[in-house]
């Protein structure tokens, strides 16, 4: 299990180059008035304990001795320890998926990923019941995971368990894009329909949608815009909008079919 802890001249010796013969360290250099470190610091202590590393905080101000001795000139300065060496990581702030990425090449391990890997692949096996296990393991230490939870989204709709999948996204108090999109298409599954006959053209596209065959959704919904725009309070212009927030703004449906929404709406 990684962990974070504060070191200056008095413990560097034991905290980080004897336990990086144990387990990778990472030095992290930073300062109080910095406000890149502020944006780093939080990040690096969240991975921590995914990577399994241990995050060496260094305050330059309070320990000025080894700054100079590992030619810090800026920071944040991110340094990785192993077997004794110290070596260079990242200089500034990176975005977390960037600091992923980095952290990939260098061999670093991550059980969330790892584990998110593995239910993949036993939902791509039909096993369920292994699918549900790796939830239940990984769910206690990341439950704020975003991408976690997406995938535990779609594995209750697979199931078709729609009002637990809607439960679980309207928990989320972090709402990233694709989650506001798998929100917004979970409430339209859960409405009833109103004896209105674009109902089974609007439904049909929300199914689709929910089945990520998400070109015949959007070939549908915008079907229902042309028809209807007062449809479901402007429904299935919002239902392609949840879309569009999923896939993406670069992806090739997003911009064929947000073309298509402008020109029928402007």
């Amino acid at each position: 299990m990684g962990y974070s802890i504060e070191v200056d001249g008095t413990n560097f010796d034991s905290e980080v180059i004897e336990k990086s013969y144990l387990n990778t360290v990472i030095l992290d250099f930073y300062a109080l008035w910095c406000g890149p470190c502020k944006l780093v610091k939080p990040m690096l202590e969240k991975l921590a304990s995914e990577y399994n590393f241990i995050l060496a905080k260094i305050d330059i101000d309070k320990s000025p001795e080894l700054a100079e001795q590992y030619d810090v000139e800026g920071v944040p300065d991110v340094r990785i320890v192993s077997k004794g060496e110290v070596l260079p990581c990242f200089v500034g702030a990176l975005p977390e998926e960037q600091i992923r990425d980095l952290f990939s090449r260098l061999d670093l391990q991550s059980e969330l990923e790892t584990g998110l890997a593995e239910i993949q692949e036993a939902i791509a096996l039909d096993n369920l019941p292994a699918a549900k296990q790796l939830f239940d393991r990984l769910f206690p230490k990341y439950p704020n995971e975003p991408r976690l939870i997406i995938m535990a989204v779609k594995f209750l709709m697979r199931l078709e368990k729609w009002s637990d999948a809607y439960r679980l996204i309207s928990a989320i108090k972090e709402e990233n894009p694709v989650i506001k999109g798998w929100k917004t298409l979970l409430e339209f599954q859960q409405l009833k329909p109103e004896n209105n006959p674009l109902d089974p053209i609007f439904f049909t596209g929300i199914n689709f949608a929910l089945k990520e065959d998400y070109a015949a959704a959007l070939d549908k919904l915008i079907s229902l815009v042309e028809e209807s725009r007062k449809y479901r309070q402007d429904g299935a212009r919002k239902a392609m909008l949840a879309i569009f927030q999923i896939l993406g703004v670069s992806h090739p449906l997003t911009q064929e079919y947000q073309a298509k929404l402008t020109f029928l709406l402007y």
